[in-house]
């Protein structure tokens, strides 16, 4: 059993991410992704799990500033299904219910039981941190939106179950490590993350893109995002099926790196279970 950091209060989705994907696992709560990435880059934490990107509120932009120069390396993925609950102190009722607290991308996940009970939205700084504040007010008009496992951590009850207003909110996560650590090649449903800044040049992200189709490699995710501030320096992420030694992305990956100002490899890890099941890893 080992050691896996996360970005949050206990209890938060990241937290149960890892307890999903590593029971028996110790969790580390941080309070930013710095912090997170810091924890296993220092040896405090075997393992990072950090959100990248999530089906209703989109990419997690702390990452892509924070990974490429974390030092740490992409051996897995995670998907969690994000079931927020209505928690209450022991004893209250959602009659009761005045103020609803939680974190800002959570609050617009549930616009409809807001609506519907009439509740007043406060933004806090984080889900499981909404939980912590309603523990201690021990206010019955005081509610929080957050996951079960915030509940428990905080002596909570459960008023209502799944309140988000979409059924297929899942947040993806990056597995990290210190060490790389890679399936072999030729093994199906390997995924490799690639980062890349194309050169300054007509057509040059039209040739690095052409390279993956021409080859018959399928692209997963491509996000593009402004490097320090500048309008013409853009960087990007790209999730692609393959082992960078398999002879299709190696080719892939040479026309890239020759139509790219720099390129890096991130991470080459198994794809989870998610993607061909459409389930929440277990």
């Amino acid at each position: 059993m080992g050691i896996i950091a996360f970005q949050g209060r206990p209890g938060a989705y990241s937290d149960l991410a890892c307890r999903q994907a590593f029971p028996g696992w110790t969790t580390l709560p941080c309070e930013t992704f710095a912090d997170a990435i810091a924890a296993v880059h220092d040896g405090r934490a075997d393992l990072g799990m950090l959100a990248c990107e999530n089906s209703l509120a989109g990419r997690v932009p702390d990452i892509h500033a924070l990974l490429p120069q974390a030092g740490l390396n992409i051996v897995g993925e995670h998907f969690q299904r994000v079931e927020h609950c209505l928690l209450g102190v022991p004893g209250s009722t959602i009659a009761q219910a005045r103020r609803v607290h939680t974190h800002p991308v959570a609050m617009g996940q549930i616009r409809g039981i807001v609506e519907a009970l009439g509740l007043t939205p406060v933004v806090e700084f984080d889900t499981a941190g909404a939980a912590e504040l309603v523990a201690r007010w021990n206010n019955p008009e005081d509610v929080a939106v957050a996951s079960a496992l915030a509940a428990e951590l905080n002596g909570l009850v459960v008023l209502r179950h799944n309140v988000e207003d979409a059924a297929h909110n899942t947040t993806r996560f990056y597995i990290t490590s210190r060490e790389a650590v890679r399936p072999p090649p030729g093994q199906a449903g390997t995924l490799t993350t690639v980062l890349f800044r194309v050169r300054n040049t007509a057509g040059a992200l039209y040739k690095v893109l052409g390279g993956f189709a021409t080859n018959g490699v399928n692209m997963t995710r491509l996000e593009s995002y402004m490097l320090d501030g500048s309008f013409a320096a853009t960087q990007f992420l790209l999730d692609v099926e393959g082992h960078p030694e398999d002879a299709a992305l190696a080719q892939a990956l040479a026309e890239l790196a020759f139509f790219s100002e720099t390129s890096a490899i991130l991470g080459v890890y198994p794809g989870s279970p998610f993607r061909g099941n459409g389930m929440a890893d277990r």
